[in-house]
């Protein structure tokens, strides 16, 4: 398969034909970062574990520099770093039992601008390719400017599909926002209860995070466990485990919806949410 960045490539684990591996694509999963996608698209990777009629695949956007560095990783250079970090979502996407693992090593600055084309070509041919019937993506809230960048690059190449080729679901997810804020009858909770052994082995591959400080692995079971517990203040928790997203489906469903608008009401039922609970407490 071919992509219009030089340095992108196909992993996959159980050496299954390219074409092949994304047909089977039933979830798919399109973050910016390494370890991004085991952090946000954690329902679609359970989903489709050990499973033979669900297949998940992941899509990393950016090659990994930048990124922070300390412990044995302090003294590693960008293309070094970058190596590294392309290695552990390899093996992310082995322990998971991925599909396959895309790598479409764009740098951060390329994502982030606005007269683009190419990343929205690449990942419009993998969605016509893979053709999945959920799509997890970041949320349009989320405060990291290549995260957002990134979602709204996949909206506007789903939007370039034909109808019967969009997903049947499109959800932003939590990485680093996370959306409690959100009024609970707009939010989507996904129960990731189960396989927390699983769950915790795909986090802790991202070693090079981890020794550069920065404990992803701790914070995002930790944040599924808090989720959980703060759903629900008048009822017993039914689940050990949470991660929420935003249902971003209607944007890819009608063309037409402004993108910026579309976020705005979230923002909007929050605020006016607020208002009401301090207006009557007044």
């Amino acid at each position: 398969m071919k992509f219009n960045h030089q340095n992108s490539e196909v992993f996959i684990a159980d050496e299954t034909p390219v074409e092949k591996a994304l047909v089977r694509t039933t979830h798919l999963g399109i973050g910016a970062h390494q370890d991004d996608l085991e952090i946000m698209a954690i329902d679609g990777i359970l989903k489709c574990f050990n499973k033979s009629d669900n297949w998940f695949t992941g899509v990393v956007v950016t090659d990994g520099g930048g990124s922070p560095r300390s412990g044995k990783f302090a003294d590693f250079t960008d293309d070094e770093m970058k190596e590294v970090r392309v290695k552990e979502q390899k093996k992310a996407s082995e322990i998971g039992k991925y599909s396959a693992q895309i790598l479409l090593n764009y740098p951060s600055s390329i994502v982030k601008d606005k007269e683009d084309r190419d990343l929205i070509d690449d990942i419009r041919k993998i969605m016509g390719l893979s053709n999945p019937s959920v799509v997890y993506i970041h949320n349009l809230a989320d405060k990291h400017s290549t995260h957002v960048s990134t979602a709204v690059k996949v909206i506007k190449a789903i939007r370039q599909l034909p109808k019967e080729k969009r997903p049947m679901k499109l959800y932003g997810c939590e990485v680093w926002r996370d959306l409690g804020w959100m009024k609970d009858d707009q939010k989507v909770a996904f129960d990731c209860s189960e396989n927390k052994e699983l769950q915790e082995s795909l986090l802790s591959v991202f070693e090079s995070q981890i020794e550069g400080g920065k404990r992803y692995d701790l914070a995002t079971m930790g944040r599924r466990l808090a989720n959980a517990t703060y759903f629900a203040s008048h009822k017993t928790d039914n689940s050990s485990g949470l991660v929420f997203a935003m249902d971003l489906s209607p944007l890819v469903h009608d063309v037409e919806l402004d993108i910026l608008g579309f976020i705005n009401k979230f923002i909007t039922g929050f605020s006016d949410d607020v208002q009401e609970m301090v207006n009557n407490a007044i």
